[in-house]
């Protein structure tokens, strides 16, 4: 029996709901530095390619909504869209149910970034940046939110060289 090598695929892009579009530009190029690749477009609810897309996706009755296309410094796609009937969670960490509920940055300035978000209106969800291995490695994290509620970590070093030590010990 053959078996066939499978290779990692790359990360292309996430997609992010927020409930205000521009602030939500300005907070991701601003804070985190991200490009702005498309400027934020209204996308309505027709029989144009992207239309036809969209219903596909999201069912027909979605009317319209807003969207920016942005990249990282290592050119992952970060789509932002703001919804007509966009509902903000009082609490969006329901880390217990399926699905995505984080996404993470890097930056060696952990407590740096982590005061930018502050700053610009987010907020910790711990009260300081953790090491994975004190004393040993420097690698260190903290959860945080944007100001919109969506859950991000930063990482000071890469995820590959925080995991390739092994389990935590």
């Amino acid at each position: 029996m053959s078996l066939t090598k499978q290779y990692p695929r790359s990360f292309s892009h996430i997609g992010i709901s927020v409930p205000d579009l521009d602030k939500a530009v300005e907070f991701y190029t601003q804070t985190l530095g991200w490009y702005l690749i498309m400027e934020p477009t209204e996308i309505q609810e027709d029989t144009s390619p992207i239309g036809e897309m969209c219903t596909d996706v999201f069912g027909a009755g979605w009317k319209s909504f807003k969207i920016a296309h942005l990249s990282t410094g290592d050119r992952i796609g970060v789509e932002i869209f703001q919804f007509n009937n966009q509902q903000n969670p009082e609490d969006n960490f329901e880390y217990w149910k399926t699905g995505i509920f984080h996404f993470c940055v890097q930056d060696p300035d952990v407590e740096g970034l982590a005061d930018k978000i502050v700053a610009a209106g987010g907020k910790k969800r711990m009260p300081e940046p953790r090491y994975y291995y004190p004393g040993e490695k420097p690698y260190r994290m903290i959860y945080m939110e944007d100001p919109f509620g969506n859950i991000l970590e930063i990482y000071s070093h890469s995820y590959e060289l925080i995991y390739s030590s092994g389990a935590y010990n």
